[in-house]
C-alpha cells in the first residue's frame, strides 16, 4: 500500500476577482474549495491514475471534517488523526490582476497525537511506499522527517520525500527511494542560483552523494531531470500545452512517478509518467486525470 503524510492539510479556497481593489468590497467571479496539502494531492492523483493509497496526517475542527469528506469524495482512503482542539487551516488563493495567497497556520499538534502517527507508520512493511510531502507546522520538531526515517530505517520501506532545505537534507543519510526538489529549492540548499541543466545535474549529484537513491528535479516549463541510483541521467521537456494552474503540479509529478514505477518497475518509464502527470495538472483547473495523462504521455 502507498501511504501519504500531510502534517498540515488545508481547505484551499480559490477565488477569482476580475479587478481586485484594496480597501473596498470585491465580489468574486468564480470560486472553488479543494482539499489541500502536498500528500493529499499525491493521494488524489494516485487514485485518478488507478492506485489506492491511505492519506495520513492531522485534522481539527469543522474544517478538518470537511477536508476528510472532500478527500474521501475523491475516492481516497483516509486515516487522519483527529486533534481535540484548533482548526485545520484555510488557505485563500486570490486570482485577479495579480495572484495572492493567504495561508493559515493550522492547529497545534501534541506529542501524544504525534505518537499516534508514529504507531501507524511503524506498522508499515517493505511492501509499502511512504510519501512525506510538504512543510510542517511550528508545533512539530524541525527534525520530524528525520525522526520518522530513523525509526523506519530497518524496514526497507521505499520512502519518497518532497520537502525543502533541512527537512530534505537531513533525511538523505537514510537513503530515501526518491526525493523531488524543484530547481530553485535545489539551489537554495547549496546557496547558489542554478541557470543551466549542467549546473542542476552537478548539484543533484551532490544529493545522491549524500544518500538519495533517485533524484527528480522539476523545472516548471523547462522540463524535468532524473538522476537514478544506477547512474543514469534523464532529461525531458514538458509536453505542449497552456498552463492553467501550477498548484499541485509537483505533487502530481510525484504521484505519476510512483504510478509509473509500480506499473513497470522501470525508472525511465516512471520518469515519463511523472512528467506527463505533472503537466496534466498544470494544464487543468483540477488535478491530473488519467485520460489527460495518457494523452500527454504519448507525446513524451
Amino acid at each position: 500500500m502507498i501511504y501519504t503524510v500531510t502534517f498540515n492539510p488545508s481547505l484551499d479556497y480559490i477565488v477569482e476577482v476580475k479587478d481586485f481593489k484594496q480597501g473596498v468590497v470585491n465580489r468574486t467571479n468564480d470560486e472553488h474549495i479543494f482539499p489541500g496539502g502536498k500528500g493529499i494531492n499525491v493521494s488524489i492523483v494516485l487514485k485518478n491514475l488507478g492506485f489506492d493509497s491511505v492519506a495520513l496526517g492531522f485534522t481539527a475542527g469543522f474544517t478538518g471534517i470537511e477536508i476528510e469528506e472532500k478527500v474521501k469524495a475523491h475516492g481516497c482512503n483516509t486515516d487522519f488523526i483527529r486533534l481535540e482542539s484548533g482548526l485545520s487551516r484555510i488557505n485563500v488563493k486570490l486570482k485577479s490582476n495579480e495572484e495572492s495567497e493567504i495561508n493559515g497556520q493550522g492547529p497545534s499538534i501534541s506529542k501524544e497525537s504525534l505518537d499516534k502517527l508514529m504507531v501507524k507508520l511503524e506498522a508499515l512493511t517493505e511492501e509499502d511506499i511512504l510519501v512525506l510531502a510538504g512543510s510542517i507546522p511550528t508545533s512539530l520538531p524541525e527534525d520530524i522527517y528525520e525522526n520518522i526515517l530513523k525509526r523506519l530505517a530497518d524496514k526497507n520501506i521505499r520512502v519518497v520525500v518532497d520537502a525543502t532545505k533541512d527537512l530534505l537534507l537531513n533525511v538523505l543519510k537514510y537513503h530515501p527511494f526518491l526525493i523531488k526538489p524543484n530547481n530553485h529549492e535545489l539551489g537554495e540548499m547549496f546557496g547558489v542560483t542554478l541557470k543551466t541543466n549542467e549546473e542542476i545535474i552537478t548539484y543533484a549529484k551532490k544529493l545522491k552523494d549524500m544518500g538519495a537513491r533517485n533524484v527528480l528535479i522539476s523545472m516548471a516549463g523547462d522540463g524535468a531531470i532524473l538522476l537514478t541510483e544506477d547512474g543514469r541521467e534523464y532529461f525531458s521537456k514538458v509536453p505542449k500545452g497552456t498552463v492553467v494552474n501550477s498548484v499541485g503540479a509537483g505533487d502530481s509529478m510525484v504521484a505519476g512517478f510512483i504510478a509509473g514505477f509500480l506499473e513497470s518497475n522501470e525508472l525511465e518509464k516512471a520518469f515519463k509518467m511523472g512528467v506527463a502527470t505533472g503537466s496534466a495538472s498544470a494544464f487543468s483547473e483540477e488535478l491530473a486525470k488519467k485520460d489527460d495523462v495518457l494523452r500527454l504521455l504519448a507525446t513524451i
